[in-house]
């Protein structure tokens, strides 16, 4: 049975945020919110955890997963960035959108494209998930939580810990989330690429 964190939407509880973080950190799956929709989320190096998204959403090896980072300081560890995307991507963030870029060696190797060694990083606009970020220390290895055959993603809290009892260890509840997941721009040649056109506005990568 999943645990249930009800946390303040703008002013988070400290000590829920730790018992979250502490959670995660023992290898716990958590559905938790962010800027654009409830997502799926464990710790970097947790296999058990990747493994568990994968057939949640039932995902190939091909899926881009992508790392819940908190700043850019922490983004930078993770993938390879040039003057000219660090520019287009720092003015669009915090905010709800996915860039994909080459993966550096911190990166396990079981979260990257087989193929293109590639890895999804972001830098959330949300208050709650900032503070779990900051207590957390590292990004979170993170999926939208959208269910095989579903158009939308569960926007409701108690909806998720009704549905997904057995398959998440904790869900954290901090009100409604949005519907449109991240706005998914690759940036792995140098070049913007919109993937997928979300919640983030795509005219400046037009």
């Amino acid at each position: 049975m999943a645990k249930y964190f009800d946390v303040h939407p703008e002013n988070p509880q400290r000590r829920t945020i730790s018992g979250v973080a502490d959670s995660i950190r023992s290898g716990a799956l958590i559905a938790y919110p962010t800027d654009s929709c409830f997502a799926l989320g464990c710790q970097l190096g947790n296999r058990e955890g990747l493994a568990r998204i994968r057939q949640i959403r039932e995902l190939d090896d091909k899926h881009h997963f992508t790392l819940v980072c908190q700043n850019f300081a922490q983004l930078g560890q993770f993938v390879h960035v040039d003057n000219d995307v660090f520019r287009a991507i720092k003015a669009s963030t915090p905010g709800a959108y996915t860039f994909i870029l080459k993966a550096t060696s911190e990166v396990p190797r079981q979260l990257l494209h087989p193929k293109k060694k590639t890895v999804g990083v972001r830098i959330p606009d949300h208050v709650v998930t900032q503070a779990l970020l900051e207590e957390l220390g590292e990004p979170l290895l993170s999926s939208t939580l959208l269910l095989p055959g579903e158009d939308e993603p569960m926007t409701q809290g108690w909806e998720i810990k009704e549905r997904l009892d057995h398959v998440v260890d904790a869900v954290v509840d901090s009100g409604d989330c949005g519907t449109r997941p991240t706005t998914v721009i690759d940036f792995s040649t140098g070049e913007a690429e919109i993937v997928r056109r979300g919640a983030g506005d795509t005219d400046r990568f037009e």
